[in-house]
């Protein structure tokens, strides 16, 4: 089972507790996935994800992407849960989650429902973060926001001589 097939069978979600999901959950795509499929080479997910197939191989010996299915000949096989995995690795990335804290966050998915109340610490500890880092960021757009006007006010003025 995937950590997304175990973090789907063993969550609130499944039983309809929770609200519907917000956009960037895995579930839309840079690029449509091919109808009818569920079984993508590491190029196509390469491809799809815009990881590279270094990356995706580094994932799996890691342990950040779990056990992926491969055919007779050895090459790996992915399925649409294994997008959506990779959907929500990668917006953890881009909030600035440490690799080991992924790591140990696909391990708690697969550990089961007992560690739901550490998966939602982990997460929330990093909210924080991540807000406190918006935060950081707003500061330093408003600094930006005051310079352009300083000169967008200069250059008008030295226009209008």
């Amino acid at each position: 089972m995937t950590v997304t097939q175990q973090e789907k069978a063993t969550s609130p979600a499944a039983a309809g507790r929770l609200p519907k999901r917000p956009r960037g959950c895995g579930t839309e795509r840079a690029h449509p996935r091919p109808a009818g499929r569920d079984q993508y080479t590491i190029g196509e997910v390469a491809e799809h994800t815009g990881l590279s197939a270094h990356t995706l191989r580094w994932y799996e010996r890691i342990g950040l992407m779990p056990h992926v299915d491969r055919t007779h000949t050895g090459q790996r096989r992915f399925t649409n849960r294994d997008l959506d995995w990779l959907s929500l690795v990668t917006k953890l990335r881009l909030t600035g989650m440490p690799v080991a804290d992924m790591v140990r966050y696909a391990e708690l998915v697969r550990d089961g429902e007992r560690t739901f109340a550490e998966r939602e610490e982990l997460l929330t500890a990093h909210r924080e973060d991540v807000r406190q880092r918006i935060a950081e960021l707003q500061s330093t757009l408003d600094v930006l926001d005051y310079k352009i006007d300083i000169y967008a006010d200069a250059r008008r003025a030295s226009e209008r001589f």
